[in-house]
C-alpha cells in the first residue's frame, strides 16, 4: 500500500497524511461528477500526484533500508513543525525543499541518525502486518498512526482494516489473519481465559482511550432521565465482554435496576446502534463513539450522561496481540509496540485533535462528518437536551498504559454477571494479560514518564473498590448474578 507518509517531506506539493480533504480513491472510494466542486478538488489532485509519481513510491524503493530512510527523514522534518503538515507546505513554499534540507544536514547528522535508528531495533522478522479496527474514535491512536506515519516512522508497513465488530475482530485475531488488533480492554483477558473462544493467550500493550463512551436514549424518552424508570427499556452494547457492557450494568444496578431482569441488553455492532435506534429496536445504548454523537446529529437521540461521570478515567478500548506473535516476532511487535504507544501519547494532547479529526474522517477509517468526531475529540458538543455547547476537554482521552488494578476490576465484574465462574487468582491473570512493567519500558525510551505503580484503588459512583479485596467487593453488591 502506498502510504503519503512515504512521500518526499522536503516537497511543497505532497501531503504527508490521508485527511478529510484527501480525494485519492482511498480516502473517498467513489468516483466524483463532472463540474462538481469534488470533481475540481479530484482534478487538483489528480495533479498532484503527478508530481508524486516522478518520485519513487513505497513499492518503487530498492529495499526496505530505503522505506526506513524515507520514514525517517519523513519523522524528523515532522517533528520539526510540530506534525503540522499544513505549516510544513506553507514554509517550503517559502524557502523551498533544497534550502530546508541543507539546512536540517548542516545540525543534523542525517545518516548517523538513520544508522543509529536501525541498529537501536534490529532487523523486522515481518514489515508488512494487518491490524483489524472497528471504526470508532476510541481506536484513534492505532487509525490515525497510519495515515500520520507513526507505522511508517517505527519503519512498518501496516494495512489497518475496518472491521464490522468485536466478534469479528476477535475471531480474526485468533485465526491469524490479524498480526494484532483493536480490542476491547476486557477482550485479552476473556480470551486467555476462554470466557466466550477457544482459551488463547493474549496480551494487553497499551490502552488505546479513557473515558469517551456515553450512555444515549431515544429522543422519545427525553422526560425519563431517571434510570428508576427505565423498566423494560432494550439498550444496545458492543459486545458482552466490553467495558460498555459492564458500565451500564454497574450503572443500572446502583438505581435498583436488575440488568438480567428489568431491561433488555443486546449486542449490536457500533456502525448499527444509531439506524436500531431510529427503528425502535433500541430505547438506547451506551456505545462507543462516534455514535453517541451521531444520533445527536442524526436527532434521534440524547446523551444522558458521559461515561466518564460514572468512572472517572476508566479504560475502554486496547491494543492486544497473541502472545505467539510477540514471542515470535519480538522485533516487529516492539516496533509496532512503540509506534501505537507513540501515536496514543500524540492523540492525548489537545492541540493534535483537529488535525487527527481530519486525518481519520474519510471513508477507509472512520466514514463520518468531520463535525462529528471534532466534537467528540475536541469535548466541545451538544448534548441533544440543552441548547447550548458543552466544553469537556477530557470527554474521550488517551493513556496507553495499562494499569492491573483495571484488570482486576474488569475481572470482578465479569464473575459478578456470571461471565466466568469459580476461583479467580485476580492478580496473576492481570499481570500475565496486562503486560504493564513492558508497556512503562516503552514509554521511557520514547521520552514518556510512565507510573511508578501498576495498581491503584478507584472510586466508581462514589463506592470504592480495593483491588486487594476483590471478592469481598463482589459481596457488596445487592444487585448480582446469583
Amino acid at each position: 500500500m502506498t502510504m503519503k507518509s512515504l512521500g518526499d517531506p522536503f516537497d511543497s506539493k505532497i501531503s504527508l497524511i490521508h485527511d478529510s480533504r484527501c480525494s485519492c480513491e482511498q480516502c473517498t472510494g467513489k468516483q466524483f461528477e463532472p463540474g462538481t466542486k469534488s470533481h475540481t478538488e479530484a482534478l487538483e489532485a489528480q495533479a498532484d500526484k503527478m508530481v508524486r509519481d516522478t518520485r519513487p513510491r513505497e513499492s518503487e524503493f530498492s529495499d526496505a533500508e530505503d522505506v526506513m530512510d524515507r520514514a525517517i527523514e519523513s519523522a524528523i522534518v515532522r517533528g520539526i513543525f510540530g506534525h503540522n503538515d499544513a505549516s510544513r507546505r506553507r514554509f517550503l513554499q517559502m524557502v523551498g525543499g533544497a534550502s530546508l534540507a541543507a539546512a536540517l544536514g548542516s545540525i543534523v547528522p542525517l545518516d548517523k541518525v538513520k544508522a543509529a535508528a536501525k541498529d537501536s531495533m534490529g532487523p523486522l522478522e515481518k514489515k508488512k502486518l494487518k491490524v483489524g479496527f472497528v471504526p470508532i474514535t476510541c481506536a484513534t491512536p492505532i487509525i490515525m498512526a497510519h495515515p500520520m506515519g507513526f507505522y511508517a516512522k517505527h519503519g512498518l508497513d501496516v494495512e489497518v482494516i475496518k472491521t464490522a465488530g468485536w466478534a469479528v475482530a476477535r475471531d480474526k485475531s485468533l485465526n491469524g489473519e490479524y498480526d494484532a488488533s483493536h480490542m476491547l480492554t476486557p477482550m485479552p483477558l476473556a480470551m486467555t481465559m476462554g470466557a466466550g473462544s477457544t482459551a488463547t493467550p493474549y496480551i494487553m500493550p497499551a490502552v488505546e482511550n479513557i473515558n469517551g463512551q456515553a450512555i444515549v436514549l431515544h429522543v422519545k424518552h427525553k422526560d425519563k432521565r431517571d434510570p428508576k424508570q427505565w423498566k423494560g427499556f432494550k439498550f444496545g452494547v458492543p459486545f458482552d465482554y466490553s467495558m460498555h457492557n459492564f458500565l451500564l450494568r454497574y450503572y443500572v444496578a446502583e438505581f435498583g435496576i436488575d440488568p438480567d431482569q428489568d431491561i433488555q441488553i443486546r449486542v449490536v455492532p457500533p456502525p448499527e446502534m444509531v439506524a436500531n435506534l431510529r427503528a425502535g429496536n433500541l430505547d438506547g445504548y451506551l456505545s462507543p463513539d462516534p455514535f453517541n454523537q451521531r444520533a445527536v446529529y442524526e436527532k434521534v437521540g440524547f446523551i444522558h450522561t458521559l461515561t466518564k461521570d460514572i468512572w472517572e478515567g476508566h479504560p475502554c478500548c486496547a491494543f492486544a496481540c497473541s502472545q505467539k506473535f510477540a514471542t515470535e516476532m519480538p522485533n516487529t511487535y516492539g516496533a509496532l509496540f512503540k509506534a501505537i504507544v507513540d501515536a496514543t501519547h500524540y492523540s492525548a494532547k489537545a492541540e493534535n485533535r483537529d488535525e487527527i479529526s481530519k486525518a481519520i474522517a474519510p471513508t477507509n477509517y472512520l466514514n463520518q462528518p468531520e463535525i462529528v468526531i471534532k466534537q467528540v475529540l475536541t469535548g466541545r458538543y451538544v448534548d441533544g437536551l440543552e441548547q447550548k455547547v458543552h466544553d469537556v476537554p477530557d470527554r474521550i482521552d488517551f493513556d496507553p498504559f495499562p494499569w492491573h488494578s483495571m484488570a482486576v476490576w474488569i475481572l470482578t465484574q465479569m464473575k459478578r454477571w456470571g461471565y466466568i465462574e469459580g476461583d479467580v487468582d485476580y492478580k496473576a491473570i492481570a499481570e500475565q494479560v496486562y503486560v504493564a512493567t513492558e508497556t512503562g519500558k516503552v514509554m521511557k525510551d520514547l521520552g514518556y514518564e510512565p507510573p511508578s505503580k501498576t495498581y491503584e484503588n478507584y472510586t466508581i459512583m462514589g463506592k470504592e473498590f480495593d483491588y486487594t479485596k476483590p471478592e469481598e467487593y463482589i459481596k457488596s453488591f445487592a444487585i448480582k448474578r446469583s
